[in-house]
């Protein structure tokens, strides 16, 4: 697998791909990572990386069925401000120092399959170079339509410089023997552009680890809350495309509800201009904390009443916001902002499973909030829950991409 974003970062797109390298490894097959040392969502690489991370490092880690992760980690330049131009740079020096250590592998045993992971979408030039050295089958996975949300959030601005990156995309999409996908919306438009069929490999959810607990008023006490406050969470990256400033309005226009508290849980680098904002509106009612211990995590997501999904109108088919997986399995209120027509809305409304309130619309989102602490939500807990249990599996989704193995390898010896 091809990818910098891995174990163990603890949210977003290296904890799908850890875990599934993880699963894989446990069923018996041999595995090789190529990536960089672990820095998201905090843009910055995290002990006891943080000293080896000029150079090349390899982990081994074997199991008791046979198999093996292989983890190479790259140099990569990760910016403590990430913008536009500087993400392209992170993109770039990984594309360069995975490279050279695809280069070697090459001289290596082979691999059957080879599955780079986007963002970035260059990465599947390697894949490409692995593939046609070594005839591997690759399998190219968007879990973020990077060019598509580069353009709309004007991370990009020039025409000719997004027409470039959709030529190269093209040219990876037709060599690719299976494009996969983590969304009905985002497998939808990508078949669009791709012309060919797009497999769904959604994220997933550990049904065991996280789920609903009982007596949740106490549990807010060991969070610093009286048992009688409403919370109201937001939690994970914090960042622009988000438009979190739009909680702290909420929180503005709502805060004679003395007991009505909102919590902004994670890491990002727009956290620190969201504290600001906070301060500055005088908002007493917000209180923002650091990502939370694993092992705290389930009775944490426990303890809020609503849990909030906030993106902007053009990012709702463009990327499956990974939080929602585990508020569903904890049977969670969620409150999500997403426009009808967008994949994500059509299938939460599919579901009953969540309160949708129209994207980047400040009274909507107010009156959404409203709805949710006011009204009676168990059926929409109760169908989350639900969801969670048929639908986001690790075992059951693991165990389709391994029956798409199997198939590549039959269509291949006939």
């Amino acid at each position: 697998m091809i990818g910098y974003n891995f174990y163990p970062e603890p949210t977003g797109i290296g904890k799908y791909s850890g875990e599934k390298v993880h699963w894989l490894a446990k069923n018996g097959y041999d595995c090789s990572v190529i990536t960089t040392y672990p820095y998201y969502p905090y843009w910055k690489v995290q002990e006891p990386y943080h000293k080896n991370r000029r150079w090349y490092k390899t982990e081994i880690k074997a199991f008791a069925s046979g198999g093996k992760i292989t983890i190479h980690r790259c140099p990569t330049y990760v910016p403590e401000n990430p913008s536009g131009l500087k993400r392209m740079l992170l993109d770039l020096s990984f594309l360069i120092s995975a490279f050279f250590k695809l280069l070697q592998l090459m001289l290596g045993p082979k691999y059957d399959y080879v599955l780079t992971v986007v963002p970035s979408f260059q990465f599947g030039i390697l894949g490409i170079l692995y593939k046609k050295i070594r005839g591997a089958k690759l399998y190219y996975h968007i879990q973020d339509m990077q060019i598509e949300a580069a353009r709309d959030l004007q991370m990009i601005k020039s025409e000719r410089v997004i027409r470039t990156l959709f030529k190269v995309e093209r040219y990876i999409f037709r060599q690719a023997d299976v494009v996969s996908s983590i969304s009905e919306g985002m497998i939808r438009k990508i078949e669009e552009k791709a012309n060919k069929k797009v497999m769904a490999f959604p994220n997933w959810a550990d049904i065991n680890l996280f789920h609903p607990l009982e007596n949740r008023r106490y549990l807010k006490k060991e969070f610093g809350f009286k048992a009688s406050d409403t919370i109201v969470l937001y939690s994970g990256a914090i960042g622009e495309k988000q438009g979190l400033e739009t909680i702290l309005y909420a929180a503005q226009e709502l805060q004679e509800m003395k007991n009505l508290k909102f919590m902004i849980c994670g890491s990002g680098p727009y956290k620190e201009r969201l504290n600001a904002l906070a301060e500055s509106l005088g908002l007493a009612n917000v209180i923002f904390f650091p990502l939370q211990p694993f092992e705290k995590f389930n009775a944490f997501l426990n303890v809020a009443d609503v849990h909030l999904v906030i993106q902007k109108a053009n990012a709702s088919d463009l990327v499956m916001p990974s939080k929602l997986t585990t508020i569903l399995a904890v049977g969670g209120v969620a409150l999500i902002t997403a426009n009808k027509g967008a994949g994500l809305h059509t299938l939460v409304a599919k579901h009953n499973m969540g309160i949708l309130v129209d994207a980047e619309n400040q009274q909507a989102l107010n009156e959404g909030i409203l709805k949710a602490i006011l009204e009676d939500n168990r059926v929409i807990a109760s169908n989350a829950r639900a969801y969670a249990e048929t639908n986001l599996c690790i075992d059951k989704i693991m165990q389709r991409f391994e029956a798409s193995l199997v198939q590549e390898k039959v269509a291949v010896a006939k």
